[in-house]
C-alpha cells in the first residue's frame, strides 16, 4: 500500500468514527422507548392505558 492509500483510509475511519453519534449501548435497555410500545407493554399487564395513567391526578398534588 502507498502514504497516499494509507491516508485515505485514515481519513474514512476517522470520518466514520465521528459521524457515528449513537448513544451508549449499555443503557439502551433503561430507555422507555415509544409512547404506543409503553402503552401497549402496559396494556399487555393489565395496567391502564399510557393515556389513562397520563391524564390522572398525581397523588403528590
Amino acid at each position: 500500500m502507498t502514504d497516499i492509500e494509507t491516508l485515505r483510509m485514515a481519513a474514512i475511519a476517522a470520518v466514520l468514527a465521528a459521524s457515528s453519534s449513537r448513544a451508549d449501548p449499555s443503557q439502551s435497555g433503561r430507555n422507555l422507548g415509544e409512547s404506543w410500545a409503553q402503552d401497549h407493554r402496559r396494556m399487555n399487564m393489565g395496567l391502564s392505558s399510557l393515556m389513562q395513567r397520563r391524564s390522572s391526578r398525581s397523588p403528590w398534588r
